[in-house]
């Protein structure tokens, strides 16, 4: 039996895909023989043929690859993203400012001054207040102040 116009046209009568129509297997001589819309809308409303519901892709993959711990990569995370270089160049810009402020009230000397900038180019202290204790140290600033 070739029922492939009657599940054309049940598809187009109920606005569905053909791979959602359900015809009576018992019926099929029946279903093979109705060949207008009209037919088609009968064999609906007697239950011959039906609409299957819309099939949902299955979750076992899914499930299977989260307990393989996987997907754990940034392309995964929700929420703001941290920018490292952004808070690199914020943290440097700090230091920089901070050791021209020295040199300008002369609490620095050239020499020293390009030194220490170098050792913050080269990412050697942590923050302004690293800078500070390291200077305070090595004895290159003497006065106690912030600067």
């Amino acid at each position: 039996m070739d029922v492939s116009v009657a599940r054309r046209l049940a598809s187009e009568v109920l606005e569905v895909g053909e791979s959602r129509i359900w015809i009576d297997p018992t019926r099929l001589e029946e279903v093979a023989a109705a060949i207008s819309r009209d037919d088609v809308r009968r064999l609906i409303k007697d239950g011959v043929i039906r609409v299957l519901p819309p099939s949902t892709p299955s979750r076992g993959r899914h499930r299977i690859k989260r307990a393989k711990r996987r997907s754990r990569g940034p392309g995964s995370k929700k929420g703001p993203r941290v920018d490292e270089k952004e808070l690199w160049m914020a943290r440097v810009r700090a230091q920089r400012r901070f050791l021209k402020a020295l040199k300008n009230k002369g609490l620095i000397e050239k020499k020293e001054f390009w030194r220490v900038y170098k050792l913050i180019k080269g990412g050697m202290f942590r923050s302004v207040a690293h800078l500070r204790m390291y200077l305070h140290e090595h004895g290159i600033i003497k006065v106690s102040g912030s600067g």
